[in-house]
């Protein structure tokens, strides 16, 4: 196993994003469409956010009542992305290795980390990729 292997050789390089002005539909049309489960919420070229198909499901009630398919609508229609995203997500630094975020993600509470480099959003790093890595180490 590699030591010092850096984040930017698992990470998925080809991110998914939404404007932070998009609408609630296009975060699920995107996550149902592309089967992901964290998209950054952009503004320009900086990362301002996170959401996640969790974070979504949160506000839907047709799976846990019946005949509630019109609440659901009602709620995607009230909210923006703003107000369901993780606002202000930690990000890392495309060098930082994969030990490393193993770490975070073993001592915070993200499943994804937006990946950096040279500024600008490089990709994203997920709990999966870094298990399915361990998995290739053995």
């Amino acid at each position: 196993m590699k030591r010092r292997e850096p984040i930017s050789h698992i990470m998925t390089k080809n991110v998914f994003t939404v404007k932070v002005t998009a609408d609630l539909h296009e975060v699920i049309d995107l996550i149902k469409k592309n089967h992901i489960r964290h998209l950054p919420v952009m503004e320009g070229a900086e990362v301002v956010g996170i959401i996640s198909s969790t974070d979504v499901n949160r506000l839907t009630f047709s799976s846990l009542f019946e005949n509630q398919e019109g609440a659901d609508e009602a709620v995607l229609e009230m909210l923006t992305i703003p107000q369901v995203m993780t606002q202000k997500p930690r990000t890392v630094e495309a060098s930082l290795s994969i030990r490393e975020v193993a770490e975070i993600f073993t001592t915070e509470e993200y499943h994804a980390l937006p990946v950096i480099e040279n500024g600008h959003l490089a990709g994203i790093v997920t709990t999966t990729d870094v298990i399915r890595y361990m998995l290739e180490q053995y």
